[in-house]
């Protein structure tokens, strides 16, 4: 049965690895043919003894005690001014918490001062309030912001680690850490009136015109609400909406900066997530190749907007998302022709360096195919996928380099085969992955365990 729109550009929008209308979870999971001596024992067994030549092992995901064992990530990653970590599930505590083992460990070691999730813009300006200058409650906030397909990142994790960068910020307080959502599928009230205030002190004469323009935009309900308000909202009403926002748009950026040119900047940046917002979602969802070339939008406003916070913060970033958005090469063509890695390798070359996250066997949150939230278990990953062979690597969980294996894992890593990739719903995939060819870096997790949901029902 067809899924509904709002439900489908919603669960794209965060879920990789998500079923789409018309195409089966199991299309992309078939793995590429190998030759028969590829297949075999011997091979598979040199292939872990290449892997096990560059594997580091990790004792803990945990951000707490030594990181020393961190020290050789830090040699990969080298001089990058970003580095986006994926996860192969949207809902493990694993992923998260070695997430923020690695950001406080960067931030202390190579100084790292950003945290880029994959969340709206709007929602990362809250959470950067609280952790900048202690403005409001990060728990209300997040329940505030984490809603539908964002709901995922209302975790105890993100809490912590929200909370030790505010602890953080209190003692360095001329050397904070910042919070930064990269994401476009909602803009909060508080962007909108950022943009009209400074538009009634530099630019009083516009002021009728911009409330013309917002008429009918400014969110004013729950952000679940809203978005599916928007997305239930006639093609042709969406166009407009679209069409005003960047009217609106067009009209700041014509102005003088003035004096302020900090603050021009800022209004102009939140008047541009307020029009990718209703730009995302100006497509017609009906056609498949609509619904992907919003997709491709929605990766390409990401990387710009990680690329606009880099630039005027000068800061070194951590960068949050799926396994998908951090790669190189999209693991589903037909829904994502390009994602935010590949944008982002073109803004920042080698400064921008990421890092794919798998595992064997454990649990995860999603959806199921009635909506509801469950706790879903993996077991060992079967024949013929990556996981399989990464599993064989003498350490429980390590990090390896993908640039610099050797033969014949170089070859074994540039080939695509079944590999696990899990959205906000399940079932979903396995999709056929190059590791090779999709991440500079790769951190392998033997098992996993479910994340901690705050608020979910």
């Amino acid at each position: 049965m067809q899924r509904h729109p709002s439900a489908l550009v919603l669960a794209l929008l965060l879920g990789l690895g998500t079923a789409t209308a018309g195409v089966p979870p199991t299309a992309a999971a078939t793995p590429v043919p190998t030759s028969p001596g590829a297949s075999s024992g011997a091979s598979t067994a040199r292939i872990v003894e290449a892997l096990n030549r560059s594997a580091h092992p990790l004792r803990t995901v945990e951000p707490q005690g030594d990181t020393g064992e961190l020290r050789p990530l830090d040699r990969m990653i080298g001089d990058a001014r970003v580095v986006g970590i994926g996860e192969a599930t949207h809902s493990s505590h694993d992923f998260f918490a070695l997430k923020c083992r690695i950001f406080r460990h960067l931030v202390e070691e190579k100084g790292f001062r950003t945290f880029a999730l994959e969340a709206s813009w709007s929602t990362g300006l809250r959470l950067n309030d609280y952790v900048l200058h202690g403005t409001g409650d990060p728990r209300r906030i997040m329940s505030d912001e984490f809603q539908r397909d964002y709901l995922w990142w209302n975790n105890t994790d993100y809490l912590r680690l929200i909370e030790w960068m505010r602890a953080y910020n209190v003692r360095h307080p001329h050397d904070p850490v910042r919070f930064m959502g990269d994401d476009v599928g909602w803009t909060g009230p508080e962007v909108y009136d950022a943009v009209t205030g400074y538009v009634a002190r530099a630019h009083p004469e516009l002021n009728a015109r911009f409330d013309e323009l917002y008429r009918g935009l400014r969110p004013t309900v729950a952000t679940g609400t809203y978005l599916k308000h928007y997305l239930d909202t006639p093609y042709a009403e969406r166009k407009e909406m679209a069409d005003r926002t960047g009217r609106a748009l067009r009209l700041l950026t014509r102005r003088s900066p003035g004096a302020d040119r900090v603050a021009f900047d800022r209004a102009v940046q939140n008047a541009r997530a307020i029009d990718r917002t209703a730009r995302q979602y100006a497509f017609d969802f009906d056609d498949p190749a609509q619904l992907a070339a919003s997709m491709r939008y929605r990766d390409r406003a990401m990387a710009a907007n990680v690329v606009w916070w880099q630039q005027h913060t000068g800061t070194k970033m951590l960068l949050s998302a799926h396994n998908g958005h951090v790669a190189y090469q999209t693991p589903q063509p037909a829904q994502y022709p390009r994602m935010q890695g590949a944008f982002l390798r073109d803004s920042f070359g080698p400064a921008y360096v990421n890092v794919g996250l798998t595992f064997d066997r454990g649990s995860f949150n999603a959806t199921g195919s009635d909506g509801a939230i469950r706790r879903w278990t993996f077991g060992p990953a079967g024949p013929g996928s990556n996981e399989r062979t990464l599993d064989r690597v003498r350490y429980r969980n390590y990090v390896a380099d993908l640039r610099t294996v050797g033969a014949p894992a170089r070859a074994w890593l540039a080939a695509a085969r079944s590999t696990r990739s899990i959205g906000t719903a399940y079932p979903a995939g396995p999709y056929d992955i190059a590791l090779g060819r999709s991440y500079d870096i790769l951190i392998h997790l033997h098992h996993i365990t479910a994340a901690r949901l705050r608020d979910a029902t």
